[in-house]
């Protein structure tokens, strides 16, 4: 049977946290780098890396691809990477995937899982175009005069996913090039709707396109001009609303315009794909009911999982657990189905569990249980005393005012909730009424949150978010964010402590540097400062993958403060705030904490009248007093009398 002090804990695989299929079968993450090869692309310009060397934005590209695959061998061991060109006249050695793939696009790596020995071949063309700058021409020609319609190319990146990856990944392209207007020809129409038709067709297959467009002062990227009308939208509108393409809010959210340099910065960003958490119905009145998937927005990064090996002499074959339980009576394996879960209560309760049972009583919902026996549960009846009998979803309860939605009542991460077209047709445009109501009205949901089956129900509130777009393409979807609200016994009342507060001249000295030190726009993003000692982890690990020499010294551990920028921006009014400081008298005000006292409760006494006379004529009251407060409990009872009157007017 299971273990009596674990009775409450259901196994984690019987936990259906992520109903979600996506998630079930799309642990493996496929990508493919679809680069542009056209003379643009491959035009040369000074490296701003080396000295007397030169580039060209196919190789920033394609070492981009190199950085993530390196990655991706410690942190994804599973997934899979293939490269496809286009506007290149090179053709495939291979004449089956030649003869598959539109007229000038290139797989240059079909999708295959990560390994060592393809990913160096990558990284020896990119160390020979460093030496020569015309070696990724050579290899690459360019498409003269002409380029490739779009349509194509979607059409080959669906046929190289079809044929290397699994139909249960997530499968991604990423779109790389600088060409904002590829078919600006009298056919330019035809050519779009040819692209956006084949871009449908690439969605509906289950891949994702995420583009990363490079813009240059020479040659800015202007998305009006053709991606605005074949990038599908994703804003919460149906297909029938009218969209107007040019507004970059209905674009998708993954889509980046960046300089070169920034590219590989960009493509971390997304290098891990958006999977839902939960995928739940959510109940907004009786006959009302919409789809919602629900997304984490913050994670701890750790290390890797490892694995067992077993040594077979002439290989290594990886170990695989399981856990099972034994009867040790039988010395039998036991089925999980028919096991029961019960409290510890004792020996004499467990003695009890041998004898007869009374099965004359009618089954029912309540199982009466004889005096010293243990009371035992299935696996469904734990489940139903969790979720006291709910299924899972989100059920709206009403509404409140923003204002009344505190800081302290923020005491879990939230998850962001999204519609979910699938399951329940029209719950994008219910689901973006409800946004633009609350936002207008400036007010939260209130809901009853239950999203795993195995989970307890919580209150939530739901806080909506408009979508937003940036300059960099940037853009904050519109959706809701369920906040966890906290019960009565969550939140504890703050300790009062008198302190010294500053003066007014003291705090704007403080308020000058800290101006000077705050981040960029106001904003942190924690991707571009990565855990220092997971990074120097991933880097041994990436170096012996790749046996290279791994030189610890090369480490940068980017949340190393700056200093000499700290002193050259803020140096002098960090040292007005020092003098400051030094000349302000409440700066020296220490503050003696009082003694702190128990927290153990007290007995509560309860004394009746009579009691209460008899101590009193006895003396033993006085005692009592006396005593509680150190003082001597001798003498006769009007001593011990006077000396309380005497205690009492002292204090």
């Amino acid at each position: 049977m299971a273990p009596y002090d674990d009775w409450n804990a259901l196994d984690d695989e019987e936990d259906e946290e992520l109903q979600d299929a996506s998630i079930l079968e799309g642990k493996r993450d496929v990508i493919l780098f679809c680069i542009d090869c056209s003379e643009s692309m491959q035009d040369l310009r000074e490296d701003p890396n080396y000295e007397d060397t030169q580039t060209c934005h196919l190789f920033t590209a394609l070492e981009a691809a190199v950085q993530i695959q390196k990655k991706k061998v410690i942190v994804g061991p599973n997934d899979a990477v293939g490269i496809m060109l286009f506007n290149t006249t090179r053709k495939s050695e291979t004449t089956r995937i030649q003869s598959e793939l539109k007229k000038n696009t290139f797989a240059y790596q079909p999708i295959s899982p990560l390994s060592a020995p393809t990913i160096q071949e990558l990284t020896q063309l990119l160390d020979d175009a460093r030496e020569d700058p015309a070696a990724l021409r050579k290899a690459f020609p360019p498409l003269q005069d002409k380029r490739v319609a779009m349509g194509d190319v979607f059409t080959s990146c669906n046929w190289v996913l079809r044929d290397g990856a699994p139909k249960t990944a997530t499968k991604r392209v990423f779109l790389i090039t600088d060409e904002g207007n590829p078919h600006s020809g009298p056919a330019s129409q035809q050519l779009i709707t040819s692209a956006r038709t084949t871009l449908i067709d690439l969605t509906q297959a289950g891949v994702t396109v995420e583009p990363f467009f490079i813009s240059t002062a020479e040659k800015p990227f202007d998305i009006t001009k053709f991606y605005s009308s074949v990038l599908l939208p994703t804003n919460l509108t149906d297909d029938d609303e009218d969209v107007d393409t040019s507004d970059p809010s209905v674009l998708p959210e993954s889509i980046s315009i960046s300089r070169i340099e920034d590219l590989l910065a960009q493509m971390r960003f997304h290098e891990v794909p958006k999977r839902a958490q939960f995928s739940v119905p959510f109940k907004l009145g009786e006959g009302l009911t919409i789809g919602v998937k629900g997304y984490g927005l913050i994670t701890e990064q750790k290390k890797g999982a490892y694995k067992y090996f077993v040594d077979l002499g002439d290989r290594m074959e990886v170990a695989t657990s399981r856990t099972v339980y034994v009867d040790e009576a039988r010395e039998a394996e036991v089925d999980k189905v028919g096991m029961l879960y019960g409290m510890s209560l004792g020996e004499t309760a467990a003695a009890g569990d041998d004898e007869d049972e009374d099965d004359s009583k009618d089954p029912g919902i309540v199982r009466d249980v004889a005096v010293g026996k243990r009371p035992f549960y299935t696996a469904e009846d734990i489940r139903s005393f969790r979720t006291m009998g709910l299924e899972t979803g989100i059920k709206l309860l009403g509404f409140k005012d923003r204002s009344e939605l505190a800081f302290e009542d923020n005491i879990k991460h939230s998850q962001f909730i999204y519609p979910d077209e699938m399951t329940y047709s029209g719950s994008k445009r219910t689901f973006s009424a409800l946004i633009k109501s609350l936002v207008k009205k400036k007010k939260i949901g209130l809901v009853l949150s239950l999203t795993r089956r195995n989970a307890t129900p919580v209150f939530c509130a739901l806080l909506p978010q408009e979508e937003k777009a940036d300059e960099g393409g940037w853009v904050d979807p519109a959706g809701f964010h369920l906040i966890p609200l906290p019960f009565a016994d969550d939140i504890r009342a703050a300790t009062v402590v008198k302190a010294v507060r500053a003066s007014d001249s003291l705090k704007d000295a403080a308020r000058a540097w800290i101006d000077k030190l705050s981040v960029k726009n106001g904003a942190y993003p924690p991707d571009s400062y990565p855990n220092p000692a997971l990074a120097y982890h991933n880097a041994q690990l990436e170096a012996s993958a790749f046996r290279e020499q791994y030189d610890p010294d090369s480490f940068e551990d980017l949340t190393l403060a700056k200093d000499e920028m700290i002193h050259k921006r803020a140096g002098a009014l960090m040292k007005a705030w020092k003098i400051a400081l030094d000349n302000d008298e409440s700066a020296d005000v220490v503050t003696i904490p009082e003694k702190a006292t128990g927290t153990k409760r007290k007995a509560e006494v309860s004394v009746d009248e009579a009691e209460l006379r008899s101590m009193f004529e006895s003396g033993n009251l006085a005692k009592d007093f006396l005593r509680s407060k150190s003082e001597p409990v001798s003498g006769k009872k009007a001593d011990l009398v006077e000396r309380v009157a005497g205690w009492i007017d002292k204090h």
